[in-house]
């Protein structure tokens, strides 16, 4: 394969930023076998350059430069209750399932949500931009707003903010402010700095708390915001965009024009998509007087 140098790229790094797929998930399909450079089976460590001939299943790939790759990002309000994966054995709900549709690329998680957790998802169609914000040495804060149940004393609080040992390694809140509540839920709004498997839900266990509400709020700079409810999606404008290009250390790029096809077949998905409507609880019979 081809030696490093300041004209090669990590055949990883190329693939994500293709939509592939992210880096971790490029890096198992190289593993598997999956990826072939000039006709040979490819290996971890690979570096490729422009002119070399790479397939993926046996595909022929049309890989392009970092400057070239359109950079939309779109912002959803995830409702509990969808998977974030693209396809679900269990025939579940996902999150991809709402978005709109692209030609020739896809769309990129910026980081996930568990099922039960609700609120603002980021995806991209830079896998760079993806990879970097979700890198943990970019240092992103996510803020979460949390129902707890239970009395919460301040010396809880305190031990997370200052740090606890989970099971994966120490974890922290870099901030905890309460938005009060009722009776024994109580709201706050906490941030972290990575995105490890449920550590907000974990955090508050490791003080004999339950998390009974869980919502993400902001990510990095974007706040969630009226423009998208529950099951919707909304896309952000060249100032949030450049905004979460330079957070990631990126140079801005200009957010390419859509199509008239491209703005069709968006609005079409968008009032296919309607929001999640909650559901109401049934009325109670009225009782004979």
């Amino acid at each position: 394969m081809t030696t490093p140098s300041s004209t090669t790229e990590k055949l990883q790094k190329v693939l994500a930023r293709a939509g592939l797929g992210s880096r971790r998930e490029m890096e198992t399909a190289i593993s598997a076998g999956r990826v072939k450079v000039n006709g040979q089976v490819a290996t971890l460590g690979d570096r490729i350059e422009a002119r070399d001939k790479v397939t993926f299943d046996d595909r022929p790939l049309n890989l392009r430069g970092a400057e070239e790759v359109p950079r939309r990002v779109i912002m959803y309000n995830k409702p509990e209750g969808e998977l974030c994966t693209r396809k679900d054995p269990e025939g579940r709900r996902t999150v991809f399932e709402r978005l709109p549709r692209l030609k020739g690329e896809r769309w990129i998680a910026i980081g996930r949500l568990d099922i039960n957790t609700s609120g603002l998802l980021l995806f991209t169609t830079d896998g760079e931009l993806a990879n970097r914000l979700m890198h943990p040495s970019t240092q992103v804060e996510r803020e979460y707003a949390v129902r707890v149940m239970g009395e919460v004393k301040r010396e809880q609080v305190v031990a997370m903010v200052e740090g606890v040992m989970l099971e994966d390694g120490p974890a922290r809140f870099t901030d905890v402010q309460e938005f009060g509540g009722e009776g024994i839920n109580t709201w706050f709004h906490v941030v972290i700095m990575e995105g490890r498997n449920r550590e907000v839900r974990r955090l508050w266990e490791s003080q004999g708390l339950t998390v009974s509400r869980l919502k993400r709020v902001r990510y990095g700079n974007i706040f969630i915001d009226k423009r998208a409810k529950a099951g919707e999606w909304v896309e952000l404008t060249q100032d949030e965009i450049d905004d979460l290009s330079n957070l990631a250390g990126l140079e801005p790029r200009k957010v390419p024009d859509m199509t008239p096809e491209e703005q069709n077949r968006w609005s079409r998905d968008k009032n296919k998509r309607r929001p999640v409507r909650a559901m109401r609880k049934p009325k109670e019979p009225r009782r004979k007087r």
